[in-house]
């Protein structure tokens, strides 16, 4: 506990140290008197993944330890979807001292960003933005491999780290969903000469040992072994011969951050989510704060589908006005948080008509990144989820590392949407060392009888995902249906209902779209969600991977 708090009093102003210092001494509501869990637990997206974390579990590491195996792995073996040049939110708790908190490793604009650097004519241009070195934000999850180690962990980096790095070195077998996301990607890949050893069909090894390189570094030197010395002079060399803007004081300035998560209740569920510079979890207690009054398990399914969109519709509204980077905006929680004005955003609401947003905005829709599960026999738990933007990131890879496009989170020209449809009004433009507005949402539920680890990936559809999720454990369903839901999105702009195909029937569309709705089938189901629930009456584990994708859940026997 110690050892945490001195680092939040290096890392914060005083007053905002102050309140975290406090808030990490605030119990969460049900780990008190309850049976420990009979098993440990690993959901993550890759099979080698969930192997890695429960391999260090086998050599005595914690929850932490084993999230810091399981994300570089998945930096190794799943580059279209994270890795050591991108970044992530963790939500951590720890059980010696009934201690939630959020670590935010979420990327930051160079110092020699600009509001307008993608602004050409007067739009943005959407190629610089997303592809090569000047979409690159300065990455964050090396950092956080680091701070979780040295904070929360029992064993050290070199053990943490050395499945990721034998798997860089000696390669993995590339399968069909590797495939799927590269014919997405693969003209842009196509474009530098160090990203095209990712143009792999299924069957073939990859091997990275440029990234084996970068991950013994960091193994031997920590954080420094990233940001300062050779690796650090590589990044820069190649970021700036690509036409990028990276200077070496970008990578010495990092700082991950300890920040106090967002909690809300629902009924008699407890949500605890991320905090910006994520919208997730502000976004998910707006909207269980505007379904209490209902009871929206008990509408028919047209009518759950229509309160649930204006819902979803009024929270993004929101997102697109006021969420940013905290350390630059202040943000009015309140708007979020407080049911009173929850109940006042629905005032509007007519059970029988669709509301309608401003004009449309029509864009493409990213969809990938990565998000893990991790709970051990002493209760500690993590729920994290990791980007590198699109799939494969800006596709220019530096020093073995492939970098993010996040810079394409912000509002690069206000009212302008991005890759995921998303449009702001200037809270989340560009500024040097801000981190970009995020969707991810790791997110804890304390129920009555124990504590449910959710999140996924999916861009500015986890949001909803992870609501769709919260609603099925309200109903005391087990973890396989929170992951198996069907699922519809809406976020405001584009003023469309976005479904997967098993979402509604022939009759539910035409009922919906009589009542104004437009709706859009997705062309393939989306997001890949990973969920763990600790039954804390009976000590009981479960934990599921999405049937979605190729992930796989585990329990230590």
């Amino acid at each position: 506990m110690k050892k945490f708090c001195i680092r939040l009093l290096i890392r914060r102003s005083s007053w905002i140290a102050l309140l975290l210092l406090v808030a990490c001494q605030t119990p969460s509501k049900n780990d008190s008197a309850t049976q420990l869990p009979q098993h440990a637990a690993i959901a993550s997206a890759h099979p080698l993944a969930t192997a890695a974390g429960m391999a260090i579990l086998q050599q005595g590491g914690n929850a932490f330890d084993a999230a810091v195996a399981v994300a570089s792995t998945l930096a190794v073996v799943e580059p279209y979807s994270s890795g050591l040049g991108g970044g992530g939110l963790w939500l951590l708790h720890r059980a010696s001292d009934n201690t939630d908190i959020m670590l935010d490793a979420r990327e930051t604009a160079p110092l020699a960003a600009s509001e307008n650097m993608y602004v050409i004519n007067g739009q943005v241009n959407r190629d610089l933005a997303t592809n090569g070195a000047l979409a690159a934000a300065i990455p964050g999850l090396p950092a956080a491999l680091d701070a979780l180690t040295q904070d929360y962990g029992q064993l050290n980096l070199q053990k943490n780290l050395a499945p990721a790095i034998h798997l860089a070195e000696k390669g993995f077998v590339v399968e069909n969903i590797y495939g799927q996301w590269l014919s997405y990607r693969r003209e842009i890949l196509q474009r530098y000469a160090s990203s095209q050893h990712f143009l792999r069909t299924t069957g073939e090894t990859l091997k990275q040992p440029q990234l084996a390189h970068t991950l013994r570094a960091i193994a031997a030197q920590g954080r420094e072994g990233f940001y300062r010395g050779e690796i650090a002079n590589e990044l820069v060399k190649q970021v700036r011969a690509n036409g990028g803007i990276w200077q070496l004081q970008d990578l010495q300035n990092y700082q991950v951050q300890y920040r106090q998560p967002i909690v809300g209740n629902y009924r008699d569920m407890r949500i605890v989510s991320a905090a910006p510079p994520s919208s997730g979890g502000l976004l998910l207690v707006n909207m269980l704060n505007m379904l209490e009054p209902y009871d929206v398990q008990q509408l028919t399914p047209v009518a759950q589908t229509h309160l649930l969109t204006e819902v979803m519709r009024r929270a993004y509204q929101q997102r697109s006005l006021y969420l940013a980077d905290s350390d630059f905006v202040d943000i009015p929680y309140e708007k979020f948080t407080d049911k009173k004005l929850a109940r006042k955003q629905m005032q509007n609401f007519d059970p029988q008509q669709a509301s309608v947003s401003a004009p449309q905005v029509q864009t493409p829709q990213g969809t990938h990144t990565t998000h893990f599960v991790v709970l051990d026999q002493q209760g500690n738990r993590v729920s994290a989820t990791l980007s590198i933007n699109l799939p494969f990131g800006s596709a220019l890879t530096a020093a073995g590392v492939l970098l993010n496009n996040e810079m394409d989170d912000f509002d690069a020209a206000s009212h302008q949407a991005n890759a995921y449809g998303l449009v702001g009004s200037g809270a989340n433009r560009i500024q040097p060392g801000k981190r970009p507005l995020s969707s991810m949402s790791p997110t804890f539920i304390e129920t009555p009888d124990g504590v449910g680890l959710l999140g996924t990936p999916g861009g500015s559809r986890i949001i909803s995902m992870v609501l769709l999720g919260i609603l099925q454990a309200e109903q005391n369903r087990d973890p396989l249906s929170w992951v198996t839901r069907p699922r519809f999105h809406h976020q405001y702009l584009p003023d469309q209902i976005e479904y997967e195909a098993e979402a509604f029937s022939p009759q539910q569309i035409e009922q919906l779209t009589v009542m104004g709705h437009h709706l859009t089938p997705v062309k393939r189901p989306y997001g890949n969600m990973q969920a763990i629930f600790w039954n804390q009456q009976t000590g009981e584990v479960k934990a599921v991977s999405d049937h979605r994708g190729l992930g796989q859940a585990m329990l230590a026997r």
